[in-house]
């Protein structure tokens, strides 16, 4: 049994196409929507009424009317980073049963803005607004390979102090680093920041495609050998891109 309405569903057709193209009237319209020219004048009508369009004069063609902004800014509220964040990184977590969180880069440093701990009485906890360093992390790394190159130079360029034995305080093996996450997609760290660490990140794209921040999960290296890490991988590379369909990506 189908619940739709099919009016509801032509015209939210034809706002798709009035927000995607506008500027069209209504026989350009009912052809690029399937609809006739009588029903799709209707429709329009409609919808011009709710204030989601507006016709406008001399040539009666149709585009976005005031209502839509109220749309388009909800939107963009409810559709946040964070909010995203909040709403997915359980289901992550109990999939990787780790902790997991997420990073976005300020500057030469990363930044915590949301996160989730596993049930472990062993585990790796993370707090809001908890501050790193970008060359070093899985995270760090990972939001370094995607920064401008002028902000890599920086960073190239600057002091790389040396947290563990594990942190890459080389400038060359560092940029061969970044290549190498560009490559394969992902980051991972072994005790780079903190000794006993285990950590993979997964990038994290915006409607535009940009990386905006990076996911990833954390767990004492005990738990997590390295020959183990490739289920990780798996599911944080997964869950990255549901993520970034929720921010509105596209894969081209």
């Amino acid at each position: 049994m189908s619940y739709t309405v099919d009016a509801v569903s032509k015209a939210i057709e034809l706002l798709f196409l009035v927000a995607e193209e506008g500027g069209h009237g209504v026989t350009e319209l009912a052809k690029r929507s399937g609809n006739t020219k009588a029903r799709a004048f209707r429709l329009l009508t409609t919808l011009e009424e709710s204030g989601l369009v507006r016709r406008q004069m001399p040539m009666a063609s149709y585009s976005l009317g005031y209502r839509a902004l109220i749309l388009g800014g909800a939107a963009q509220a409810q559709l946040s980073l964070i909010q995203v964040a909040n709403n997915m990184l359980e289901g992550i977590g109990r999939e990787c049963n780790e902790s997991v969180l997420v990073r976005i880069r300020d500057d030469e440093e990363t930044v915590c803005v949301a996160w989730w701990d596993a049930p472990h009485a062993l585990r790796v906890h993370s707090q809001l607004g908890d501050r790193r360093p970008l060359f070093a992390g899985a995270s760090g790394k990972l939001l370094l390979a995607h920064a401008p190159q002028a902000l890599q130079d920086k960073v190239l360029e600057g002091a790389l102090p040396q947290f563990t034995p594990n942190t890459i305080v080389g400038r060359s093996a560092l940029a061969s680093e970044l290549r190498k996450i560009l490559e394969a997609g992902y980051s991972t760290s072994f005790a780079e920041k903190s000794a006993e660490m285990v950590a993979v990140a997964a990038p994290v794209r915006d409607v535009s495609g940009a990386v905006v921040a990076s996911l990833s999960m954390t767990a004492p290296a005990s738990r997590v050998p390295p020959q183990n890490l490739d289920q990780y991988i798996a599911i944080l590379q997964a869950a990255a891109g549901r993520f970034s369909s929720a921010l509105g990506y596209v894969p081209s």
